[in-house]
């Protein structure tokens, strides 16, 4: 095959990795962070050492014809436990009992390697072989002992993994169970290529020449299998992440008609962040807008009190820094309004922490604003109506200005 088919995998699965080295670093003492940083550099070795070129000049650089093969064998064993130990991490369990299986598998593997390569250093393979050294030496003593148990010990790895994620796929659901199908999609691809490296394998001790299933289907199937099970390891964490990043958003977007009110309401200039600054900086920062109008409005939302029965003009100031801006009149009307209406639902701004309740999450912003929104469709249903009746606690000296277009987007 072409070295492409290894070194794409290969370089995908570093810079996966690299990606997660930060994370690495704060949270080393995570059993499962740890797993993880195993399994994703063992696998992009794999792809690297078994590229041909690869596979050439090791045997180059060491002298030993063939080394390259013990070499690519021990390192898929050595991954195929890795992901076992990964899976055992991922699903939990009493500590004890995980630990127990994290050592029999580590120690099953190892000594798998050992044999690995002392089965090698026992064999003759004086020819070099890039890509069909399986077949070639199915026949040579020891190598051929060497290249069975190295296909039987990924078989046993596969369908041990798969009988695990199969299992825990039946008590989850949505992405995770979505994850752990594509691992056993990609197991069943890598039980696939051991039994056809078998088979040819078996076709040379029977005179037989099956060198193409060996050669071009099974690790057409190894390769596939990999990326599902890539795409099934990485899919819970992304699509959380991505759900995650979705709802902020929404959040973000959601809290927009309540800022555009606090905008007006605000009688100083609102500091202004570059464009391109995190979505979470900018969700910060439209909070703090909000909060800080909320604040000044305070007096009018009084708890426990109707409509009719808010705090005097005087409570009010009409200079200084408490001041409402001049233009802030109708939004306040609007604000107000929404306040209400949630008062009226059970549960919503009750008691006299209504306010406060609804302020010091961001979720109860988030409905405030979604009241605003509501209020502002509301009054904007009649073309002959004003956007909202100034109430009595407003200041009448105040000037309604007309209503301000993109309030409720």
């Amino acid at each position: 095959m072409n070295n492409l088919y290894y070194y794409l995998p290969a370089a995908l699965l570093l810079v996966s990795f690299a990606m997660r080295v930060p994370g690495l670093v704060r949270h080393w003492r995570d059993p499962l962070v740890r797993s993880v940083g195993v399994v994703i550099p063992v696998g992009a070795v794999v792809f690297f050492f078994a590229a041909p070129s690869t596979v050439s000049q090791v045997n180059r650089l060491t002298g030993v014809a063939n080394f390259s093969a013990p070499l690519v064998f021990a390192l898929v064993t050595a991954g195929s436990a890795s992901v076992i130990i990964l899976m055992l991490t991922w699903r939990g369990g009493p500590d004890e009992q995980r630990r127990r299986a994290t050592r029999w598998c580590a120690g099953v593997y190892g000594a798998v390697i050992v044999a690995l390569l002392a089965l090698f250093a026992l064999g003759d393979a004086p020819d070099e072989r890039l890509r069909d050294f399986d077949t070639y030496y199915a026949t040579t003593p020891f190598i051929r002992e060497m290249i069975v148990l190295y296909v039987l010990a990924h078989a046993v790895a596969t369908v041990l993994l798969s009988v695990l994620c199969r299992r825990w796929a039946r008590d989850v659901g949505g992405l995770l169970r979505a994850g752990l199908v594509l691992i056993v999609a990609g197991g069943v691809l890598n039980f696939g290529y051991a039994v056809l490296k078998l088979l040819a394998v078996g076709a040379r001790w029977t005179g037989r020449d099956w060198d193409a299933v060996s050669t071009t289907v099974a690790p057409s199937l190894a390769a596939l299998a990999s990326l599902l099970q890539c795409v099934g390891f990485a899919l819970p964490a992304v699509g959380q992440s991505l759900v995650g990043w979705w709802r902020r958003r929404s959040r973000y977007r959601r809290l927009r008609p309540l800022w555009e009110a606090m905008r007006a309401v605000i009688p100083y200039e609102l500091v202004r962040i570059p464009w391109w600054s995190s979505l979470s900086r900018r969700h910060l920062r439209r909070t703090c807008d909000i909060r800080d109008g909320l604040r000044l409005l305070a007096p009018y939302l009084e708890p426990g009190a109707g409509p009719d029965e808010r705090v005097p003009d005087e409570r009010v100031p009409d200079q200084g820094p408490g001041a409402l801006a001049p233009e802030a009149a109708a939004r306040a009307a609007l604000v107000i309004a929404a306040f209400d209406s949630l008062r009226t639902q059970p549960g919503e701004g009750d008691g006299d922490g209504g306010l406060k309740s609804l302020t010091e999450s961001d979720d109860g912003l988030v409905r405030f604003s979604d009241a605003v929104r509501a209020m502002a469709l509301l009054e904007g249903a009649s073309a002959r109506r004003p956007l909202c009746a100034v109430p009595p606690c407003i200041p009448a000296s105040r000037d309604v200005p007309p209503a301000r277009s993109g309030l409720a987007e």
